[in-house]
């Protein structure tokens, strides 16, 4: 969902008030601004499923779940992004006005176009936050979630669900089923 824009030479403050005036989305990575393109209709059903099985399950609880218009600043890489899904059960996000910054799932819905840079360079600023406890990729096409789930000594572990029945979130304590997941997207062969 990114494409590499013309390299602006922001910092993050001058990135966030750049942004605010824009009518489209950026991400930002150490002084590089990367335009966000729009995403295929699969792409959006799955990122809209797995918002609203979690928020659901998430009602009424300490945690908020939000969809890929709120950014997530990335301190320690200089970064903000737009995650598919993220949720944060941080009281601090819950009064930022334009960012978050305590996650404790992400999750991003890969593409053709982006696959390479969310399991890169994004995979790598996401696991610099402390309060991350899962990062989850998921494959459209093979029907697969990839969660890595942080260990001790700040390892990540890969939790693998592929066509399995559901899988299981252990930052939030819930289960998705796939049905949910892939709900309105046509069966595979």
């Amino acid at each position: 969902m990114t494409a590499l824009a013309e390299q602006l030479g922001f910092d993050a403050d001058a990135y966030l008030a750049w942004e605010l005036e824009q009518g489209d989305k950026h991400e930002y990575l150490g002084g590089e601004v990367f335009a966000m393109v729009g995403a295929r209709q699969e792409h959006v059903l799955v990122t809209g499923n797995l918002y609203a099985a979690i928020k659901q399950r998430l009602r009424g609880g300490p945690c908020r779940a939000y969809a890929s218009d709120m950014k997530l600043r990335v301190t320690e890489a200089d970064a903000f992004f737009y995650p598919d899904v993220v949720v944060s059960c941080d009281a601090r996000d819950h009064v930022a006005p334009y960012f978050i910054e305590h996650p404790t799932l992400i999750i991003e819905v890969l593409s053709s176009t982006t696959e390479g840079f969310d399991r890169g360079a994004k995979s790598a600023a996401y696991r610099t936050i402390s309060t991350l406890r899962e990062y989850a990729l998921v494959d459209i096409d093979a029907r697969r979630l990839e969660i890595y789930r942080r260990a001790d000594a700040d390892d990540w572990l890969l939790h693998d669900c592929k066509l399995q029945e559901s899988c299981y979130f252990a930052s939030l304590d819930l289960t998705l089923g796939f049905d949910e997941i892939f709900e309105d997207l046509p069966m595979r062969q």
